[in-house]
């Protein structure tokens, strides 16, 4: 291995909160909906073609999974998984692993941004216009877009000198972080849902990726500052 590949997995292994992969979730075939679930949850899956399906009673029916059972329901219905379906579960799973018990920015919340990205693209408007590439990558950024979120703003952990700050430069700390979290997880042969794709797909995946989450990142800043103004007006 050369000196740069050795700096550069250095580096990514030095990715704070990332933890030790699980292993594979599964042998031989799958359930349903990726994970074992109650049978009830039927009912409530039968909506995630609709804005506001019940997330939290999904998330109850399977065993707090929520983010798995619908971002692979979807991956499914829309026939983007190119590879043993597995792989992709196990991604799921770790990548739920690694979203924090945070009263909003959780797992819950991922997969209910995944379910809207979803419905929005199925929008008659906009079925023509992406390709099953730009897709598939748009609901990934809803899947991934606040993994590891500590539960701070980006301007909290840059006035507290955070870890995180350090590490990105106090620029979109929080946004980096969820992306180079998400990407270090599909490192791993286990996880790598996107092994099918040429370079050229995987770089084009990454870029859409990472322009969404940058902009949702920019949003969520700018509605602070709206919610800002708007009190001190008030006052």
């Amino acid at each position: 291995m050369g000196l740069l590949k050795k700096a550069q997995t250095a580096a990514m292994n030095r990715i704070s909160g990332v933890r030790k992969l699980r292993a594979p979730s599964h042998e031989g075939h799958l359930p349903e909906y990726g994970v074992p679930c109650a049978k009830e949850v039927a009912v409530y899956m039968q909506q995630i073609n609709d804005w506001g399906p019940d997330v939290f009673k999904i998330d109850e029916l399977s065993k707090n999974h929520a983010l798995t059972t619908i971002t692979y329901a979807l991956f499914r219905e829309r026939g983007l998984i190119k590879i043993p379906s597995s792989v992709f579960v196990t991604y799921l799973l770790n990548l739920e692993h690694h979203y924090r018990s945070n009263p909003y920015h959780n797992h819950i919340h991922a997969a209910d941004v995944a379910q809207s990205m979803h419905v929005l693209l199925t929008s008659p408007v906009l079925t023509e216009v992406f390709s099953d590439l730009e897709v598939m990558a748009a609901i990934f950024a809803g899947a991934i877009h606040d993994v590891d979120h500590p539960g701070f703003t980006n301007q909290y952990l840059i006035n507290s000198n955070n870890e995180l700050a350090i590490m990105y430069n106090d620029e979109s700390v929080l946004e980096q972080h969820h992306l180079a979290v998400a990407f270090k997880l599909l490192q791993d042969s286990n996880c790598d849902f996107l092994c099918s794709l040429s370079k050229k797909q995987r770089l084009q995946f990454r870029k859409i990726v990472i322009d969404m989450v940058s902009v949702l990142g920019l949003l969520a800043a700018s509605d602070t500052c709206g919610k800002k103004l708007a009190w001190s007006k008030a006052v």
